[in-house]
């Protein structure tokens, strides 16, 4: 799937989805760069929402609320607007309640979905970028909302048989590793766009 940017008139930009090994040296860069490439696009009264979505009560699965504490942790942008973190993840059983909170609570808001799957042997360690909602859940079979107008996926293992007890058995330092680069990417690409110079309150939704 490609993106396609078009806004006040101007002539849409296809923007190719990124999947890129975590270990290459290129890949903070690159990522960061992807990843303002497509904020860029955006009105700079669109509120930017990233949502992180796992819990840390699995290993495979923390990589969502770990990126979340990275970027609590490590920005200063004013503007953040971030929902899922170790200490108040978004998972199962919170997100149609967080999704709703953020079309409450933000005007047209453009939502990065961040979390975890499984993939091939090949792909493990893989940061993928793509275009439209992440499905939570569907590796393990749970009905869940989807969410995002993009999502940033990490590979975190290898699927198609026993997904539970792989998530468990996930290495926590891969997955500690793939958070960092993209808590940083994510606070690089947000900290040189546009959308997040203007005030605060401009973004929020007033009824």
């Amino acid at each position: 799937m490609k993106f396609q940017f078009g806004f006040d008139g101007v002539k849409n930009t296809v923007l190719e989805p990124l999947k890129i090994q975590h270990t290459d040296a290129d890949t903070p860069f690159l990522l960061s760069k992807h990843l303002h490439t497509i904020f860029s696009k955006l009105p700079t009264y669109q509120p930017i929402v990233v949502i992180c979505v796992g819990t840390d009560r699995s290993t495979g699965d923390s990589l969502g609320p770990l990126v979340g504490s990275h970027l609590n942790r490590t920005t200063n942008l004013r503007n953040l607007h971030l929902f899922g973190t170790l200490d108040e993840p978004v998972h199962a059983m919170n997100l149609a309640e967080t999704v709703d909170k953020v079309h409450n609570q933000f005007q047209n808001p453009f939502i990065v979905a961040i979390d975890a799957c499984l993939g091939q042997v090949s792909s493990v360690g893989c940061i993928q970028v793509a275009d439209g909602p992440l499905k939570p859940g569907a590796g393990v079979n749970k009905d869940l909302p989807p969410v995002g107008d993009i999502h940033v996926t990490g590979i975190v293992n290898v699927g198609g048989f026993m997904e539970y007890f792989v998530l468990q058995n996930t290495r926590l330092s891969l997955v500690m590793n793939m958070a960092n680069i993209i808590g940083d990417a994510l606070h690089s690409a947000l900290r040189r766009t546009q959308s997040y110079t203007p005030n605060a309150t401009a973004a929020l939704k007033f009824d």
